[in-house]
């Protein structure tokens, strides 16, 4: 049982969809000799784009470019082993492309249907590449989401424990046995909440934004060691709130969080333009 949502930033991170071609930690062994296609070879002109060529069909430059950039972008520095690598794995990939074509594995139903998603999703990537090229998120939208997290992220933090019951009777006789001297955390083995029942209660370090409305507003206004007089009532049931402890918290600072929060806001705008096109589409 969740009593609310995390107010801070969280890390949703644009999903990249396009196929990736993994390098290996060693070079791959490239199969020596020519090997029959089982289908027209088409003729290489001289001077070609081309880092290889097997059984007659080129291997692009621009291909083993596009995969270095890829793995630039990653964080692996290009050098003449990362291209030699890449250069290695795309004839192997053609060697085995070619054979899966004599083979006639490229025409079954299974196969079809997985180069079908793929195109989809390296037309969705292209797609949103060029949605954000012309709508980029702005500088002003990110600190608006900043500042308003930062807003309902507050100064102060609490860890307290909590009862949760169906009733405000049962809630009103865990408040007396309090007031006599009883232990929550023996009390909070009657709660609803399994996720802190068996620790007492226990909610851990949390941010009054992060509850609920009336679960938090009576929460930031106990007084340390005190427990709630009344029972709090949220759509989850009835509380008793005993705080345990409180401590300032430092909000991180915008340039740290920037680039998460550009992934938030991005993500937010994929799932917008998803609904703009369903609006327009008759969807069956």
């Amino acid at each position: 049982m969740t009593l609310g949502h995390p107010i801070e930033t969280v890390r949703l991170l644009l999903a990249a969809l396009a196929v990736v071609l993994a390098v290996p930690a060693a070079l791959a062994q490239v199969p020596k000799g020519p090997q029959s296609t089982g289908g027209p070879v088409l003729p290489v002109p001289a001077g070609a784009n081309r880092v290889a060529t097997v059984n007659g069909k080129a291997v692009p430059k621009t291909r083993v470019e596009a995969v270095i950039k890829q793995q630039v972008s990653r964080g692996v520095p290009d050098s003449e082993q990362l291209r030699q690598a890449v250069t290695d794995r795309l004839i192997n990939f053609e060697l085995v492309a070619q054979e899966s074509d004599r083979r006639g594995l490229t025409k079954t139903a299974d196969v079809q249907m997985q180069i079908e998603i793929a195109r989809q999703q390296v037309l969705f990537e292209a797609y949103m590449q060029d949605h954000f090229k012309t709508r980029p998120i702005s500088e002003a939208a990110m600190r608006a989401e900043y500042d308003k997290a930062k807003q309902q992220r507050g100064e102060r933090e609490y860890k307290a424990r909590h009862v949760l019951l169906d009733g405000e009777a049962e809630a009103k006789s865990i408040i007396d046995q309090l007031g006599k001297g009883a232990k929550i955390e023996d009390l909070a083995k009657q709660s609803k909440d399994g996720g802190s029942r068996d620790r007492g209660g226990d909610l851990g370090w949390q941010a009054a934004g992060t509850y609920v409305k009336s679960f938090a507003d009576a929460l930031s206004k106990l007084e340390k060691g005190k427990f709630t007089t009344q029972p709090v009532q949220t759509q989850f049931g009835w509380h008793v709130i005993l705080l345990e402890d409180v401590r300032s918290i430092q909000f991180p600072g915008y340039d740290q969080v920037k680039p998460q929060i550009q992934n938030v806001l991005q993500e937010q705008e994929v799932q917008k333009v998803f609904s703009d096109l369903r609006a327009k589409a008759k969807i069956e």
